[in-house]
């Protein structure tokens, strides 16, 4: 038995991937390890949305070696997508697997190790003939020698290379990578069961089609490949037998779902992302349904209404924003205007009692002047989200804005990400603090111990953290309805 540490990095969906790597390996017999403890293999599920997704990635990769320099390290998923160069040069890693091969984890493992068994029983035997050979006929054997240590050489590479698995060419600088290549169907798995007791992120589609000029996942994931809706189905009714209560829809770009299917049109009113949630709503036993982030333009008011029209759908929805100036939207590629948006919003606001919006900003993208930032800043104001994410643009090697002119200077992006982090906090303290003196239902999720006292936290079906004092007739996956006094925290209500 082989002792197995997981390190994951990155978005849902990786962590989807990961807990689907987990579970096959796990039926495999590899026994999970903690990542700090010495293990024999180590993989690490890699993220590249930023260069410093890139650096955090190369440093769980050393990390993973120094630990137990006798493991095999294997590195996961997108940044072996983008950077096979670099993973070549870096002597830390011994086996390089991409995103299409993440299922097929197990086999790959079995198929490296038996090759490299292999390899080395053949240099062990090989190395006591030589030093006999030697000790009879001395020197005079040193060029059939050097011949015989190329061939041993040969055969090394050749046992560590696969019939199925492993590459038939690509063993460089002690690292295998195995070809990388996008396929162009979903490559379907079943997730039995989640890292989290409660909740279960459900992939349902991969790649992305947009092409954003600051981003490389297109790069790493490839284009738009939708999961079959029954497959879908059969994994949240597994995961609901299993007492799962609450499913997230996550992907690469959900809001694409379906447009690779025969006859479908992207944001035609008639998505197949509605008719997709419309049918998981149909499944017993399944309490709430969240939505990953969301592409602004399949908000239409026909799909606010058909979504106001299912109960079990949680009111939170993430609408990725990235610039409140139209300008800024246009050099970055994005395919929507700020007024698009503001419709967006002020639908789901027609059919769904006071939603939690929540997004994503870039500040200091390329070009980005004083006056485009205070039209970010004012457009925020006017939406009023629950809560943001912002981000300082970071220059991403191999996209079309890192060539742009006018890069702006590190200390303007942080004084403009200073701005509206303040502003992120008012807004949010300002949408959790409705709730006093209210209740709402909420989920209740772990143990927690806060000021001296015992809490079970959950989260209320828009996703503001809640808190309720710890009793014996409350457990972890219970739904209570709860009275809010107070902030107990600048995060969590109680």
């Amino acid at each position: 038995m082989k002792n197995v540490a997981l390190h994951n990095l990155g978005c849902k969906v990786n962590s989807y991937e990961m807990d689907v790597m987990q579970q096959i390996l796990l039926e495999k017999g590899y026994q999970i390890v903690p990542f700090d403890q010495t293990a024999d293999i180590y993989i690490v599920n890699t993220c590249t949305v930023t260069n410093i997704a890139d650096r955090k990635s190369r440093q769980m990769l050393h990390r993973a070696k120094q630990l137990n320099p006798e493991a095999i390290v294997v590195a996961v998923g997108c940044y072996v997508q983008t950077g096979q160069e670099t993973i070549e040069k870096d002597g830390c890693v011994d086996l390089a697997v991409g995103n299409n091969r993440k299922r097929d984890i197990a086999e790959i493992l079995e198929e490296y190790l038996a090759g490299r068994e292999e390899a080395d029983q053949k240099e062990t035997c090989r190395g006591g003939t030589e030093q006999k050979e030697a000790d009879q006929k001395g020197a005079g054997r040193k060029e059939t020698h050097r011949g015989e240590t190329e061939q041993k050489e040969t055969d090394r590479g050749e046992a560590r290379r696969g019939q199925a698995f492993l590459p038939q060419d690509k063993t460089l600088h002690g690292t295998t990578i195995l070809d990388i290549n996008h396929t162009e169907e979903y490559e379907e798995v079943t997730l039995k069961q989640t890292a989290e007791h409660t909740r279960a992120y459900i992939k349902i589609q991969d790649g992305c089609n947009q092409f954003c000029s600051y981003c490389a996942i297109p790069y790493a994931r490839g284009r738009v490949r939708s999961r079959n809706p029954e497959d879908v189905m059969n994994e949240i009714r597994g995961l609901v037998a299993a007492g799962y209560k609450e499913v997230v829809l996550t992907g690469i770009h959900i809001s694409s779902y379906g447009i690779d299917f025969e006859g479908k049109k992207a944001y035609s009113g008639e998505s197949s992302l509605i008719d997709l949630i419309e049918k998981i709503h149909d499944i017993e036993g399944l309490e709430r349904i969240r939505l990953g982030s969301l592409e602004p333009r399949i908000v239409t008011e026909e799909a606010a209404g058909r979504l106001g029209g299912l109960p079990k759908l949680c009111p939170h929805f993430h609408l990725s924003l990235q610039s409140g100036s139209d300008t800024v939207l246009k050099r970055m590629n994005r395919h929507y205007t700020t007024g698009e948006y503001y419709n967006g919003v002020e639908y789901l606001r027609r059919y769904f009692p006071r939603p939690a919006i929540t997004t994503d900003i870039i500040v200091g993208f390329p070009g980005e002047t004083e006056e485009e930032f205070r039209e970010t800043e004012a457009f925020l104001e006017r939406v009023r989200f629950y809560e943001m994410h912002i981000f300082k643009y970071s220059r991403r090697e191999g996209t079309a804005a890192a060539s742009m002119p006018a890069q702006v200077p590190e200390q303007i992006k942080t004084r403009r990400s200073n701005v509206l982090l303040a502003l992120a906090k008012r807004q949010s303290t300002e949408f959790r603090r409705h709730y006093i003196g209210s209740g709402a239902e909420v989920l209740l999720e772990e143990e927690k111990e806060i000021e001296g006292t015992s809490y079970l936290i959950g989260h209320t079906r828009d996703y503001v953290k809640a808190a309720v004092a710890k009793t014996p007739e409350l457990h972890v996956n219970d739904t209570v309805r709860i009275h809010f006094h107070r902030l107990l925290t600048e995060e969590i209500l109680v």
